[in-house]
């Protein structure tokens, strides 16, 4: 429920109300969640793990439902995402959900340009995909936005992250290092702060720069402690390496993670999104499940005993990633959903995203605006009418 269900939707959820300039910053939030929740548990663990008696599994399932109660109890005042209410054909619905999401200190002017673009772009979404949405997705500009997505998704079992994450305790007792559970709690913290620095560079950097150098890094962080084990394996200096880039992939892998999520989300179009999205987090873990599943028979002494040499995989299929974002990943930092959509229904190729003029975005959000003069030039000539007509009962008006 929490891995299909929740993570799947409160990405998409988040993907659909933000706006564009802070869709980036509102996803780092999300991944700082995750990983305050992760340190939150492994600190839990480290101290009840040695108490004798039913404590020492009841005090950590204790604390699982301090952050459900809160989340259920807020998510009832959440308004609906006004994506989902527009695909859903209710009009007025959607735009009360988006003046409740921006606010009251809006301008008007952006808030009915920003209504339009959306009622615009999903009634084209709507009207070319008329068939089953789960076909359709496969066909025409959607497989490619389709298959992009699942790319995108699929880049945080590409990296190797999960035989690193689960296997970290055990994976650092294999290098000799003493107290491998309180280090891995410290390479957790790690990941935190790599989260927390993506809140600043997010908003600064292009997407395609951020997954470019993270991924860069988690490579050589696989690679380099493979080469160390082979220098020098079982040493202490070698395990001192290992230490060291464990925490330094855990923290460039949480600081560009997520704008692989982020991605993932943004080159769907409006009403396949959750299809496509859903697909790609599923295949994610099936890759994440594969390299949990096959990891001890390459680190395991009685297996392979190839141990930190593992990362020669890795660090490999991390260059397929770096070469595959390099020539095909589109670029969407501050752009809406809507201006997406027109870009890849241009078919305009990856490389020129960035400097693309969406010209029929701009059209729906003039036509908001143009929309918005008209019903203020009607409740002003109104007033008009009324103030003649009081002047035409004065005494000796013509």
């Amino acid at each position: 429920m929490s891995v299909g269900w929740f993570l799947t939707f409160s990405q998409l959820y988040v993907h659909e109300v933000a706006p564009a300039h802070l869709r980036g910053v509102v996803f780092g939030v999300y991944q700082a969640q995750l990983s305050i929740g992760s340190i939150v548990g492994a600190a839990v663990d480290f101290g009840t793990h040695t108490i004798d008696g039913k404590r020492a599994y009841r005090i950590p399932l204790a604390i699982f439902f301090v952050a459900p109660t809160i989340q259920a109890i807020a998510l009832i005042f959440f308004p609906e995402t006004p994506r989902w209410l527009m695909v859903q054909q209710q009009e007025e619905k959607a735009e009360a959900s988006l003046r409740q999401l921006r606010g009251s200190h809006i301008d008007e002017a952006q808030l009915q340009a920003e209504f339009n673009a959306i009622r615009v772009s999903t009634r084209e979404q709507l009207e070319q995909n008329k068939k089953a949405l789960f076909l359709a997705m496969w066909k025409g500009t959607n497989l490619r936005r389709t298959l992009l997505s699942i790319a995108a998704v699929c880049f945080h079992a590409a990296n190797g992250s999960s035989w690193v994450n689960i296997y970290t305790t055990y994976y650092l007792q294999v290098a000799g290092v003493t107290n491998p559970f309180g280090f891995s709690v410290m390479v957790t913290c790690m990941g935190l702060l790599g989260v927390l620095s993506s809140l600043w560079f997010v908003r600064i950097f292009d997407r395609r720069t951020i997954m470019l150098v993270g991924v860069s890094a988690v490579g050589l962080a696989q690679l380099c402690p493979a080469i160390a084990w082979s220098v020098d394996p079982g040493s202490k200096t070698t395990g001192k390496v290992i230490v060291a880039f464990i925490a330094l992939f855990v923290f460039f892998y949480t600081a560009y993670a997520p704008s692989a999520w982020l991605l993932g989300g943004e080159y769907p179009n409006n009403q396949m999104r959750a299809y496509s999205f859903g697909i790609a987090t599923a295949l994610n873990f099936l890759g994440n499940w594969a390299g949990t599943f096959s990891a001890p028979y390459f680190i395991n002494p009685a297996a392979l005993g190839w141990g930190p040499r593992y990362g020669y995989i890795w660090s490999g299929s991390n260059v397929i990633v770096l070469v595959f974002i390099y020539f095909f990943l589109p670029e969407t930092k501050d752009r809406t959903l809507e201006e997406i959509h027109e870009m890849f229904e241009a078919k305009v190729p990856a490389r020129k995203f960035k400097g693309y003029i969406c010209v029929g975005v701009e059209e729906m959000a003039a036509k908001g605006i143009s929309k918005l003069d008209v019903l203020q030039g009607e409740k002003s000539g109104a007033a008009i009418h009324v103030e003649s007509s009081l002047d035409d009962r004065r005494p000796g008006a013509v």
